[in-house]
């Protein structure tokens, strides 16, 4: 055991005094010390639950003969800081988190842990920290929100989730609804605890680490205030130490390059967040498994949406979960070759657990691959001369594949948003916010804010957006994020000027811009933080391209890239 470095032979009898002080007697201190890690937080209904379910997951450490060790990390949630400085925190978040976990762990040597996450930072963030430590270790998801209901003008209940709140904003600025109808939508769309309800972030990477295998088939889709959700917790303490009994599988033996191409077929699959391409990066990174962008443009151009989600469809994730959860989409791409097996924490392979799971007949929340919602999946990786290190393209929710149209550059996604809310978008333009990016912003906030106003104010179908900041994944719209090198590390966005002409060309897999950049200086900007953690996330962070990692991984340090780009030839699809 790890642990008994700190609680084994006489050396140790000065840690064993602390520890008894704590109420542990000689038979715990003598069996295996397992961490039970969570990111409670009362702030928001994302991660309230965490800490009561801690205590379930104790109770099925202690019964499967290991001694419970508890932890609390920080949480930042996303739908409370969006559009605030706040937001320039969450990214950061991701690694302190990370970080947090590992020096816990290490320094009280334990011999496992199960991680219990919630809000979107936190997810990633524990997948990360399971790689880093490289012990046995089971992901628990707190679980998703349950739709909020709303009667519309016509007198019918429909679905809420707080993608519907940010896009009431932009109505209510245009005139669409009034005080009354915002203020409804505001006080229904949140009924209780839980993650946002739809293929949004937190649900996406629920989803991406059961596809890992670092969490049991079916136990991240129970919704956070289901009566099942204790007994899966328990469950999780259990497995953990059965998995420390075996000898694992342990993270990184899960991790492997097929596990993480899995994953990333699932996203493409539900149309899901464009975030889940910067964690599986970075959660690659930590594996040390070779990983890149065009691993994602393999996945869309290949698998197909056929989820019908929320931004773009119909369904929230816990409507899913009465028809079959995630079960449906493993089903559905295993019968279609898209997916291979791999091993799982709970000692089952990944095949075996879904072809056991039950699914209702009759749902039509997710179809069959010969008969997707759309073609190609979710998302596209773009190069071109405004992202010579790639962007991502989101595509759910429209059916364009080009626009063309005058640059409205923006400095930050303050100025951007007092430009929507002020009516100075035209339809045709394309929207471009920089300086937003992980080194840029600090932070790389996420830009619903704006493009909920925009699709709130009907615009949605009719203006693109283009950003080296992120979108959350309540986002949808011809909008394009990631856009690597960032303006702030002098990438070609920098050199934008009101008025360029940019293409967005999904077929070619271009971001360019009818002018001569290499006449131009880059804009520039005084750094906006100067001291504390987000200065020193500026200073260490990688490029979006990369993860926006701050540790150096098992194969390289990649934490700064060079300030010189090159931009790619107008003729070439990707980088040679």
């Amino acid at each position: 055991m790890h642990s008994n470095a700190i609680k084994a032979g006489p050396a140790r009898a000065p840690a064993r005094a602390m520890l008894r002080a704590t109420g542990l007697d000689d038979a715990a201190i003598a069996k295996p010390f397992v961490g039970v890690i969570h990111t409670w937080s009362d702030v928001s209904p994302c991660n309230i639950t965490l800490r009561d379910l801690a205590q379930d997951v104790r109770r099925g450490v202690i019964a499967a003969g290991g001694t419970p060790i508890e932890f609390n990390t920080i949480a930042v949630t996303d739908g409370i800081a969006m559009g605030s400085d706040g937001m320039r925190a969450s990214l950061a978040s991701r690694e302190t988190i990370a970080d947090s976990i590992e020096l816990a762990v290490t320094g009280h040597c334990l011999d496992a842990m199960v991680l219990l996450v919630g809000c979107d930072k936190t997810i990633p963030a524990a997948a990360m920290a399971a790689a880093r430590l490289d012990v046995p270790t089971v992901i628990l998801y707190g679980g998703t929100i349950m739709p909020g209901k709303c009667k519309s003008k016509d007198g019918h209940e429909r679905a809420l989730t707080v993608q519907d709140v940010f896009e009431a904003v932009g109505a209510h600025s245009a005139g669409r609804i009034d005080d009354a109808e915002l203020d409804e939508i505001e006080r229904k769309a949140c009924p209780g605890a839980g993650a946002c309800g739809g293929q949004f972030t937190a649900n996406t990477m629920a989803m991406v680490l059961t596809f890992l295998g670092l969490s049991p088939l079916g136990e991240n889709d129970i919704p956070a205030t289901h009566p099942d959700k204790p007994k899966s917790a328990e469950r999780c303490g259990e497995r953990v130490m059965q998995l420390l009994r075996d000898g694992g599988p342990t993270p990184r033996q899960l991790l492997s390059l097929a596990a993480l191409r899995n994953a990333a077929r699932a996203v493409s699959a539900t149309a899901g967040s464009t975030n889940a391409a910067l964690h599986l990066l970075a959660i690659a990174h930590e594996a040390g498994v070779k990983f890149d962008l065009e691993e994602f443009e393999a996945a869309s151009a290949n698998t197909p949406v056929i989820a019908d989600l929320k931004p773009g469809g119909r369904y929230t994730a816990a409507e899913m979960f009465d028809f079959g959860g995630t079960a449906l989409v493993a089903q559905a791409l295993m019968a279609a070759g898209l997916i291979e097996d791999i091993p799982t924490v709970a000692g089952r392979s990944f095949f075996e657990d879904a072809k056991a799971a039950q699914v209702s007949p009759t749902q039509d929340v997710v179809r069959g691959v010969d008969n997707p919602i759309k073609p190609r999946g979710g998302y596209s990786i773009l190069y071109g001369d405004l992202a010579p290190e790639g962007c991502i393209v989101k595509l759910a929710g429209h059916g364009r594949e080009k626009h063309v149209g005058p640059a409205r550059v923006f400095d930050s996604e303050e100025a951007a948003f007092a430009a929507v809310q002020a009516r100075q978008i035209q339809a045709g333009d394309v929207v471009v916010i920089r300086f937003e990016g992980p080194a840029g912003g600090p932070g790389m906030r996420e830009m619903l804010a704006v493009t909920a106003a925009l699709v709130g104010q009907g615009l949605g179908n009719d203006v693109a957006l283009i950003t080296d900041g992120r979108f959350s994944g309540a986002t949808h719209g011809f909008m394009v994020g990631h856009v690597s090198p960032e303006a702030a590390h002098g990438g070609p966005i920098a050199k934008l000027r009101d008025g360029d002409v940019v293409t967005i060309d999904v077929a070619s897999r271009r971001l360019d811009v009818a002018a001569d950049l290499s006449t131009r200086n880059a804009a520039r900007i005084a750094p906006r933080v100067r001291h504390g953690v987000l200065a020193k996330y500026a200073r260490d962070v990688s490029s979006a391209s990369r993860g926006a990692v701050t540790s150096p991984g098992l194969l390289d340090d990649t934490r700064r890239i060079d300030a010189t780009v090159t931009t790619a030839p107008r003729g070439d699809a990707v980088p040679a």
